[in-house]
């Protein structure tokens, strides 16, 4: 353990940038800090850190040891957090990238449930619409709608989910119902906008294959509670996933179009970097939310 004990130091005074700091941060003097760096340097025969009054400065093999004892560490914490079940060990700080809608809506509120059942683990929410790289930003586990194709990725449904085609229908009253994908091109398609504000297509199934199509309106934007918005009150249609439109479609403020064209599996699924263990905390959050989510009336 002293192997290791002497990596979580390096870490700590690399990541602070002074023994002191470090020293705060892991509950121990400095000098204690300073000794665990020397024993380091001495059995590995190698310098890690040039040390000056104006600070500390990892060398060419230090930076090279850092990325590599993050990693071991990370495993090991892993490694311990996947054998135990109980609460009161599950620790740390979990990081989750989730849709900005669907996060604000259905994950970030159900933190406090879960932290009452974890108090020990601090919880971090980045609600994007944007991709984000799991492993290079470090997240724990991202929330995703639609398909995973990553094979460096393990994808778990969450629940089940469909995009279909909506409209008011006082749309339709006054522009008519499409009946052919290729009828969109008559429409106002407000669409989700990518870098550099050009449109995304849709994608339906025809025939069991997946098709593309280009769509284009008056209006489009990145952001889709305001596409939500445009369309609510009548000025295009949209293509939205079941989960969001629910509650319209019971009451008929929206209705769907062109069903049998819709995509089967676009469900919402929680995303994890492939990894021998998986942490407790990764695993607990996900089952947290497939019985929030699997509840009768939750969708209502």
């Amino acid at each position: 353990m002293a192997r290791l004990t002497e990596l979580q130091s390096f870490i700590q005074i690399a990541q602070k940038g002074s023994f002191a700091a470090a020293a705060v941060s892991e509950g121990v003097t400095a000098a204690m800090l300073g000794r665990r760096l020397d024993s380091l340097e001495k059995r590995l025969g190698v310098k890690l850190m040039h040390r000056s009054t104006r600070g500390l400065h990892l060398t060419e093999l230090g930076e090279q040891l850092l990325e590599r004892a993050k990693y071991l560490v990370r495993e090991f914490d892993d490694m311990e957090a996947s054998i135990s079940n109980s609460a009161k060990h599950v620790a740390g700080n979990l990081l989750v990238s989730a849709p900005a809608a669907f996060g604000r809506v259905h994950v970030a509120p159900h933190a406090l449930g879960f932290h009452e059942k974890f108090p020990n683990l601090k919880l971090s929410f980045n609600l994007t619409d944007s991709l984000v790289d799991l492993v290079g930003e470090g997240y724990d586990l991202s929330i995703r709608i639609g398909w995973v194709t990553d094979p460096n990725y393990v994808a778990v449904k969450l629940f089940s989910n469909r995009r279909v085609v909506c409209g008011t229908p006082d749309y339709f009253a006054k522009h008519g119902r499409p009946t052919s994908l290729e009828d969109l091109s008559n429409h106002n398609c407000l669409a989700f906008t990518s870098q550099g504000g050009q449109p995304r297509g849709w994608t339906f199934q025809r025939d069991g294959k997946q098709i593309a199509m280009r769509v284009s309106g008056n209006m489009a934007c990145n952001d889709g509670e305001l596409l939500f918005s445009w369309m609510r009150q009548g000025l295009g249609i949209g293509w939205r996933s079941t989960w969001e439109i629910h509650k319209e479609l019971e009451t008929g403020e929206l209705v769907t179009v062109l069903d049998e064209f819709a995509l089967p599996d676009y469900d919402i699924q929680a995303v994890y970097p492939q990894q021998r263990f998986l942490p407790a905390k990764v695993r607990h959050f996900i089952d947290y939310l497939k019985s929030v989510y699997q509840r009768p009336d939750y969708w209502l």
